[in-house]
């Protein structure tokens, strides 16, 4: 069965060329040329993966808006921006809002395309995992169950965007062990720039700092990556 991609983009005659590459690589496209038309149809059945304008009509934010409407009702469908918005606050804020991967236009369409394909992969990986008896790793205060992609501390639960998820999973895999940029890219099968890197693994302190302020789980290891605190064990 081919992978539906839903494609939101304002501009038709962006829309129209985005949608026939897509339909050339074997892929089902939906498009939607603002927020309120694709919230209508999104809000009641998902696609495999979404493709989303930062800015959109007459909202210039209506993608965001989109985003965070979408991350309410799953953790794990894979979202990419894709605009011609290219500052590091628009990037960042993109990312703390729950999306997989922001690229700008000027990317390449065969460079767009690897980024989808490891992003599907990666959610199909996850959905056969979920067919497994439940995996889970408990470090210290820090459970983290595989099959279900869920993560607790001190018993709390925290929601992780799948991206966020694979990437924490490398780290607490082998607690001291650096994990270069890199290979958290690799743990979360997906095409990354160190900043956007850098991006996801402050979003996760975040969020693990929201409920402990004294947090310190993930150490950064200058100049060559991360590492899961060994004293969280």
């Amino acid at each position: 069965m081919k992978k539906h991609v839903v494609l939101i983009e304002d501009e038709p005659a962006i829309r129209d060329n985005y949608r026939a590459a897509f339909e050339r690589r074997g892929y089902r496209v939906s498009a939607h040329g603002d927020r309120a038309s694709a919230w209508q149809v999104l809000r009641q059945s998902l696609p495999d993966l979404a493709i989303i304008d930062v800015g959109l009509g007459d909202e210039p934010e209506g993608g965001f808006a989109l985003c965070q409407d979408l991350r309410s009702l799953s953790q794990t469908l894979p979202i990419i921006f894709l605009t011609a918005r290219d500052s590091d606050i628009d990037s960042v804020h993109g990312l703390r809002l729950g999306a997989d991967d922001y690229v700008t236009k000027d990317m390449s369409l065969d460079h767009l395309l690897a980024r989808v394909t490891a992003l599907l992969r990666r959610a199909d990986a996850w959905a056969e995992a979920l067919q497994k008896p439940d995996e889970v790793l408990e470090r210290g205060k820090l459970s983290l169950n595989v099959d279900r992609m869920t993560v607790a501390w001190d018993e709390t639960p925290i929601d992780l965007t799948v991206t966020e998820f694979w990437m924490l999973h490398s780290l607490v895999q082998h607690p001291g062990h650096v994990r270069s940029r890199e290979q958290l890219m690799e743990a979360a099968s997906t095409v990354l720039d160190d900043n956007t890197v850098t991006s996801h693994i402050k979003r996760i302190r975040r969020k693990f700092q929201q409920i402990d302020a004294t947090f310190d789980g993930i150490q950064t290891a200058y100049g060559m990556g991360y590492r899961w605190n060994a004293r969280e064990v």
